[in-house]
């Protein structure tokens, strides 16, 4: 377990050979935004740096906060793109992959927190469910050309989802889209190990590739606060009671920018620390693998032939 000091050194030692390209998906806000600057500061903004999420005006705040760079070659963007929708996701995969020379770093943590029940798209998903899963699978799959372009270069190609490594459930194969018996607790239980079966499939897909599920801990972000009418009030209380076990999420993005770089080929699970934490609370069948890729695949399709124009 690296302390937050030697984690920010070994950070502070990246020096690629390569110019590096990096895609934060849901960077404008908590951890996603605070390991993109992290990313910038440490590369000294020195590296075409792609924000993805649907706040513009957060998106220009983080950029505005990028070292400048002394870089000719180096980019600051931001692509819009609201992940609930299939549809957005494929158009935004679509036009990186025509103008983009290959990703190095693939960082996804768009995020969406409710207590209350199944809130489905236009498109038929669960919005939870598809922003901490389905999305994500879609960016991995249809960004895996250019990360690939990355490997093959000699350069490094990394996945990381910011999820809940280690806080998963059992697969239920009667019900993977949880559209039977939906509940928060379930929807909570099941993208984490949908996370790791995902990983593991684009792992053995494309070997000599580095793919992280991590779980960041408690980490002070607005998912943090409740937002039900009645319920806010609490809000004072709660951050009081969670702030001496949380992370502030500098720090926190401090620790994912550490797995992110410091990974190695395959696929590795890791807790909030960057710590591997191998097998423990894993779920899932070599079995249960393969129908939870194929039921994606099948709903990623459905999705885009149902979604509205």
């Amino acid at each position: 377990m690296p302390s937050l000091a030697a984690a920010r050194a070994a950070n502070a030692a990246f020096s690629p050979s390569y110019f590096p390209v990096a895609v934060f998906v849901g960077g404008t806000s908590g951890i996603g935004r605070a390991t993109a600057e992290a990313f910038a500061r440490y590369t000294k903004g020195n590296a075409h740096i792609v924000i993805v999420g649907r706040n513009e005006a957060a998106a220009d705040s983080v950029i505005a906060s990028f070292p400048k760079p002394t870089s000719p070659d180096a980019v600051h963007e931001f692509v819009s793109c609201d992940a609930s929708l299939i549809k957005n996701v494929h158009a935004t995969t679509k036009s990186l992959l025509a103008r983009l020379p290959k990703i190095n770093f693939l960082v996804l943590s768009p995020g969406f927190y409710t207590l209350q029940g199944r809130n489905e798209t236009p498109e038929g998903i669960d919005r939870r469910l598809c922003l901490h899963y389905y999305a994500r699978w879609k960016f991995a799959h249809d960004l895996m050309p250019l990360l690939r372009k990355a490997k093959e270069a000699g350069e490094d190609a990394k996945v990381m989802s910011v999820l809940a490594a280690g806080h998963g459930g059992p697969v239920n194969l009667d019900d993977l889209a949880l559209k039977k018996n939906y509940s928060a607790l379930k929807a909570g239980l099941a993208s984490p190990t949908y996370t790791d079966l995902m990983m593991e499939s684009l792992a053995e897909q494309n070997p000599g590739l580095s793919f992280v599920h991590i779980f960041p801990g408690i980490v002070r972000t607005p998912l943090l606060k409740l937002t039900h009418p009645v319920l806010r009030c609490l809000n004072p209380l709660l951050s009081a009671l969670l702030y001496p076990v949380s992370y502030s999420p500098e720090d926190s993005a401090e620790y994912m920018l550490y797995a992110l770089l410091h990974s190695g080929e395959g696929f590795t699970r890791r807790n909030s620390q960057g710590d591997d934490i191998g097998k423990t609370r894993y779920y899932g069948s070599e079995e249960e693998r393969r129908r939870v890729w194929e039921h994606t695949a099948e709903e990623i399709k459905r999705a885009l032939s149902t979604s509205p124009a």
